[in-house]
């Protein structure tokens, strides 16, 4: 019988069942409408697993153990277009135009990603220069290359992750190892412009938007469901688990070994009752996170579940998010702003509850899909009254680390039977402390040694300090904080956990490479944060009497809680009243303020010409750093960030400190402009333009710092306006925000050429050979006029504030 080479007019889309979600049947319509007199099927689950078991059924061992429903989904494609042939598409996948065309005289038709997904991280680990997307295959049936493909997938098959194990990584794989050259020749690879003329919001995320050229476009990609897709986690159950565990009965030890998840679910599906829980959150004032955490409440794999929400904050941001959630299961509960305890808070929340049982349920961490299946499954199977976690996962986006706790009685992750929790004390922090503990002393519970179900994260707002975090990171039993583990890390927690798109392009971006020409990288402007954690706001000030009255108006118009605002200033060299005025005003700003600090140093700085002269750069601002590092030495206590904000600033928002905060960066600046929507003032903030690195620096450099006039190589903020949260290569000074811990880890203000660069723009380079970025908020403005009194640089100059 003569072998079939034309690839035959079906078209093949799989879906778990008949019901095709609406948002998908209006592409898969497409496919249809341009292709008349083309036969169609649409494949359920049921239909895949039966045809394999009629053609292939040395496969269903491998298919019925995969881990992961989309690793089914991929793998039955490559077996329905080797017995069948024809068209394989998935359902986000949109036809624009008949794809005869292409296939004609072809055997096997394929389509490369775009480009732009060679650099996200994961492919970029597998060192891919292309991949081939496996949402769009062709083929005539019983092409050699199939039978290449299912030895692969048996290799394969206990690989970690879907892209590798049947996915477009898997394919890729599979096409540069194929040995058949005559199968090779016969398969065609068509460029991304063809059929995935869009990349995936995921990595536009990180790269910014991308020009997608239809005009050559057969079909698009619309990445709705792909391994790029920036999505919350939908629930995965795994099979086969089992968790380390131990149970005491009143501090004594009753037994250990191995939960077996499984055999608890076999009891549920065959009839034994699975009792409510009542998880618990409290929460004020924070959406953002409450939001997260509702995610990972709405992908929790056990069935009976409530989520009860006692707030008692201003905002009704979150109750509005409740409401268009439109979920039975989650009640909101608002209380009057009466400054209760977090202890009275939790106590409404458990009187609110109705299950039997009650879990607590923190507002700013996150939540395996399996958390409360698998807590209460050794509830249940162990006849206990209370579970714990032994280990925790601990995240510091902030820091890029990630760890694994040590073991101990991990208070936010008890799930409790409700009429044995005793009553939590009238505490504003360490409450579930000794609840914990009172539950451990009378109760039997069992400890599950499971520490991805549970994620606590410091943001910055929590209710310990950075201190207490960093305790734990130091006895941890595993840390990640090199960038590429960190990434990697980070990435696999996505498929299951809310990660937010910033926190993997941060991760994935790692340390900025220097001067290689490459465009600056933005994300969406945030808001303002709504955590207010201390902020110590530095000044050096000379010669400053005419500014210092406008300076303290400003600081005093801040919306930012006084209580949580530490100054640090220092005077020094100046020939006005400065010094007098400032010992005037000290008694009122320490009544005023969290703590201030007041500093009198002379560094012997007196210049004779304007600031600005190239000749005197290096001396100038050489003091300049010294003057900065030594008030941060003198005056940085337990604060958790550095604002550093130069007594000559004229204006700013009242709510600056929080929208910098609410970049969540580790340094990050305003814009300093001369005017509202004017020209940029701080020049040392700046993005290096695109081939900045082709070109002649050296010819700016005097005294070892580079001088170069305005706009040489750089691009600054007032060209960059509208596009939200942009990573810059420099930092000015005039208003700059740092994590404090930076600055205590060693960062400073180089006072020598530091890859010939000074100063504040010295500390960028440091930073980010120390592996952290620096970035700006065009739209965020700070204004600094070009006063009459000071002798201000001519428009070409680069002005060095």
């Amino acid at each position: 019988m003569r072998t079939q080479k034309k690839i035959p007019t079906l078209i093949h889309q799989t879906w778990k069942d008949a019901d095709v979600p609406a948002q998908w049947k209006k592409w898969a319509d497409s496919w249809r409408r341009h292709h008349p007199g083309w036969g169609y099927r649409l494949w359920t689950d049921s239909d895949n697993r039966t045809f394999l078991q009629e053609y292939y059924p040395w496969f269903l061992p491998i298919y019925d153990g995969y881990a992961e429903p989309i690793m089914r989904a991929d793998a039955i494609r490559y077996f329905l277009l080797d017995h069948f042939g024809g068209l394989y598409v998935d359902l986000d996948f949109e036809c624009l135009s008949p794809v005869d065309g292409i296939l004609d005289g072809r055997e096997l038709v394929l389509g490369c990603e775009p480009e732009a997904h060679t650099r996200l991280l994961l492919a970029r680990r597998r060192g891919f220069s292309r991949i081939v997307g496996n949402a769009f295959i062709a083929s005539r049936p019983g092409h050699p290359f199939w039978a290449h493909v299912h030895r692969q997938l048996v290799g394969a098959h206990r690989m970690p992750g879907a892209l590798d194990v049947t996915g477009p990584f898997f394919l890729t794989r599979a096409i540069d190892s194929a040995p058949e050259p005559a199968s090779i020749a016969s398969i065609t690879i068509l460029g991304p412009e063809v059929l995935y003329p869009e990349v995936s919001p995921y990595a536009t995320e990180l790269f910014g938007p991308q020009e997608a050229d239809y005009e050559r476009a057969y079909a698009v990609h619309h990445w709705s469901g792909s391994w790029v897709r920036d999505s919350p986690a939908t629930p995965r159950t795994s099979a086969g688990k089992r968790f380390p565990f131990w149970a005491s009965q009143e501090l004594q030890p009753l037994a250990d070994g191995l939960l077996n998840l499984d055999a608890q679910r076999r009891r549920w599906t065959s009839g034994a009752p699975a009792p409510t829980v009542s998880c618990l959150m409290v929460t004020k004032d924070r959406s953002s996170t409450a939001r997260r955490a509702i995610a990972c409440f709405r992908t929790q794999t056990y069935p009976s579940l409530e989520l009860v929400v006692v707030e008692d904050g201003t905002d009704d941001a979150l109750e509005r998010h409740i409401r268009e959630l439109d979920d039975p299961r989650i009640r909101h509960h608002r209380l009057p702003p009466e400054g209760r305890t977090l202890g009275e808070l939790r106590n409404e929340a458990v009187d609110r509850a109705t299950g039997p049982y009650v879990c607590q349920w923190d507002d700013d961490d996150l939540y395996d899909p399996e958390r409360i299946e698998t807590q209460m499954a050794a509830i249940l199977s162990l006849g206990a009254e209370a579970c714990f976690l032994a280990r925790e996962r601990l995240w510091w986006p902030a820091r890029h680390k990630l760890a694994i706790s040590c073991a101990r009685v991990w208070e936010g992750s008890m799930v409790c039977a409700k009429d044995r929790l005793p009553r939590y004390p009238a505490l504003r922090r360490g409450e579930d402390t000794p609840v914990a503990e009172e539950v451990v002393r009378t109760c039997r519970v069992v400890s599950v040694d499971a520490p991805e179900l549970y994620t606590y994260v410091c943001h910055g707002g929590n209710t310990f300090n950075e201190a207490h975090f960093a305790e734990h990171f130091d006895v941890a039993t595993e840390t990640w904080s090199e960038p590429g583990a960190y990434a990697e890390r980070l990435l696999a927690m996505a498929t299951r956990l809310p990660i937010g798109p910033e926190d993997i392009a941060h991760a994935e971006n790692g340390p900025t490479p220097r001067p290689s020409g490459r465009r600056a990288q933005t994300a969406t402007a945030p808001g303002p944060a709504r955590e207010r954690p201390p902020v110590l706001v530095l000044t050096p000030l000379k010669d400053a009497a005419a500014f210092l009255p406008g300076y303290l108006e400003n600081l005093r118009t801040l919306d930012y809680p006084r209580e949580a605002i530490s100054l640090g200033l220092l005077e020094g060299d100046s020939k006005d009243t400065t010094r007098d005025q400032l010992e005037q005003v000290l008694p009122g700003l320490e009544a005023e303020f969290r703590r201030v600090t007041l500093v009198h140093r002379d560094f012997g700085l007196q210049l004779e010409g304007p600031r600005w002269e190239p000749g005197v750069q290096r001396r100038r601002r050489s003091v300049l750093a010294k003057v900065r590092n030594h008030l941060l030495s003198r005056t940085l206590a337990d604060e958790e960030w550095v604002l550093w904000l130069d007594a000559d600033v004229t204006g700013y928002p009242a709510d600056l400190v929080q929208r910098l905060l609410g970049a969540r960066k580790d340094i990050v600046v305003p814009h300093c402009a001369t005017t509202t929507g004017g020209p940029t003032y701080d020049l040392n903030t700046f993005v290096l333009h695109p081939r900045a690195g082709t070109l002649n620096w050296s010819q700016w450099l005097r005294d070892g710092i580079l001088q170069p006039p305005r706009g040489f190589g750089r691009t600054y903020l007032d060209e960059l306006r509208g596009q939200g949260l942009i990573r810059v290569d420099s930092v000015g000074g005039t208003t700059l925000l740092v994590r404090a811990d930076l600055h205590r880890d060693g960062l400073i203000f180089p006072s020598f050429p530091y890859q010939h660069l000074i100063e504040t723009e010295g500390l960028a380079a440091m930073a980010r050979d120390m592996g952290t970025a620096c970035w700006a908020l065009p739209d965020l403005e700070v204004l600094h006029p070009h006063h009459a009194t000071s002798a201000e640089p001519p428009p070409l100059v680069h002005h060095m504030a």
